[in-house]
């Protein structure tokens, strides 16, 4: 098997002639799964240093070493887009993380509201499906993911940027590529609860936007509207 098409999230410094490490679960895909040998070539990234050619130096049983040969694209910083989407059930969930990190989010934030389907999340499986949705598909970094938060404390505490909440009433302006930091919040299926919907209405951060005609399932929504905030303003 090839493994030229190798993309890995690292936790380590990447720079020319420095060794590389990796164990546990990369180390036994490299060795079992890709038969890595010694001179295999995979691409290397950290979410800070770049993309890297890497060579395999040595295979054993726990840990693969490589050493990154060169530099084959620059650092990029993803936009500065927050997703604050209400909790799914664990496939659902599980599609949102994947498809918002396709997308390129800089950060994302389970929420916890009234009629959300689920409370808590493994955080770390949540991360490793982020991470693996980067190595696939030629991200350069994997969104920072946090532990759920119940709906008024995220907007007690929001940042000094827009938050565009998805209005099922389509009485709102469409929704537009966001021109600068931003956020979206996306509710759980059956809508935020009255009392929700009076606290988004009152944050001064808050812009009511329409996704279009039809009402959409919450994951639809989710990548819908990310689609149309990170497409590059005209």
């Amino acid at each position: 098997m090839s493994t030229a098409s190798i993309r890995l999230m690292v936790a380590a410094p990447l720079a020319a002639g420095v060794p590389v490490t990796v164990a546990d679960t990369q180390a036994h895909y490299l060795a079992n799964v890709m038969r890595a040998t010694t001179g295999d070539m995979l691409r290397l990234f950290n979410g800070a240093d770049g993309e890297w050619q890497a060579r395999v130096e040595t295979v054993t049983r726990k840990s693969v070493t490589l050493i990154p040969t060169h530099k084959t694209r620059a650092q990029e910083t993803p936009p500065d887009l927050i997703l604050c989407f209400a909790l799914l059930k664990r496939q659902k969930t599980d599609l949102v993380i994947e498809k918002a990190t396709e997308l390129g989010v800089s950060a994302i934030r389970p929420v916890i509201t009234a009629r959300t389907q689920a409370y808590h999340v493994n955080l770390a499986r949540l991360r490793a499906i982020a991470t693996e949705a980067a190595e696939q598909c030629e991200g350069l970094s994997v969104p920072d993911i946090a532990e759920p938060i119940p709906l008024a404390p995220l907007l007690q505490s929001w940042p000094a940027r827009p938050l565009y909440v998805a209005d099922e009433r389509r009485t709102a302006p469409h929704l537009r590529p966001a021109p600068g930091p931003a956020g979206l919040l996306i509710g759980p299926e059956g809508g935020f609860a009255d009392a929700e919907i009076d606290m988004i209405g009152r944050h001064q951060a808050v812009r009511r936007v329409s996704l279009g005609a039809r009402i959409l399932r919450a994951e639809t929504a989710t990548i819908c509207a990310l689609s149309l905030l990170l497409q590059p303003a005209s």
